[in-house]
């Protein structure tokens, strides 16, 4: 900071290039991160039909076709759970955090007249996107108590570390998605890339099918790098089924997530080392 005469002048400048991520510096920000998030949906559901209750549609639908294919003609167990109780309890973190990686993954391009006129921290806008889909978490939550009560199930002691499950959800999104936008204002393959790597991940994480079915040991440490697949199983209240390694399975995720957002911090640092040459190429 200098001033120049009478004005004061914030000279802004890139860090160095594997410096961590400094969350601080969005705290000022933090009433431009709630707004943009509400924009976020209210701008989503503003002209649809039915308005929130996509939030309930989208899950209902896979959970149908998912129980036809997969429990009624391909017989995958269930874990002593009714199948619909079991794939709707999966899909609800699945959801969102597919949604809100195919949504933040094109952000900062989406958002491009903005960012090159208005200076924030470009990590407000991907956490925007995902918080955003916060509200439909909570409301295919109430649904998913319903269709429990439907089947005479009561929610366990277990429901109390809901919040820590969402939470990971949470971070897991907000480590791809931060990445993946930085990545997209480069190289545009990236708006191609992210929805078939989300697709393939349905399939990589027990969504509609219980960790218990992978019994090699091998495979489950591969399965126990996948921070979704803690999210799943834990928030669908059901077993780890990952067996016991070395270490936890549940650390190593967490460490994983840190790890993309330390690597996340070098592609930003190229966008910050270059704004104005980013502006151009958004333009």
């Amino acid at each position: 900071m200098k001033a120049t005469g009478s004005v004061l002048v914030h000279d802004i400048r890139p860090p160095s290039r594997w410096s961590a991520v400094r969350l601080r510096d969005l705290w000022p920000y933090r009433e431009l991160l709630f707004f943009l998030a509400l924009r976020d949906v209210k701008v989503r559901y503003k002209q649809a039909f039915i308005g929130v209750g996509w939030a309930v549609v989208q899950p209902v639908f896979m959970m149908i076709v998912f129980w036809v294919f997969l429990s009624k003609l391909a017989h995958v167990s269930s874990e002593g759970l009714p199948y619909t109780v079991f794939a709707f309890a999966g899909l609800i973190p699945w959801l969102f955090f597919a949604n809100g990686v195919g949504a933040a993954s094109d952000v900062l391009v989406a958002n491009s007249n903005l960012i090159s006129k208005v200076y924030f921290p470009r990590l407000i806008m991907p956490m925007a996107s995902v918080l955003s889909w916060l509200p439909d978490v909570a409301i295919s939550l109430v649904v998913l108590i319903g269709v429990m009560a439907l089947y005479g199930l009561a929610p366990s002691a277990t429901v109390l570390a809901l919040p820590l499950f969402v939470l990971l959800a949470l971070v897991a999104a907000l480590a791809v998605s931060i990445w993946l936008s930085a990545l997209n204002v480069a190289y545009r393959d990236i708006h191609y890339a992210a929805p078939f790597f989300v697709q393939i991940g349905l399939f990589l994480t027990p969504v509609t099918y219980p960790a218990s079915l992978i019994h090699s040991p091998k495979l489950r440490v591969l399965f126990a790098l996948n921070p979704m697949a803690g999210a799943v199983e834990g928030s669908g209240g059901r077993p780890v089924g990952l067996g016991r390694t070395r270490s936890d399975p549940d650390e190593r995720r967490v460490l994983g997530e840190l790890e993309v957002l330390r690597l996340h911090e070098a592609s930003e640092q190229d966008g910050h080392a270059g704004s104005r040459d980013g502006c151009r190429r958004l333009e």
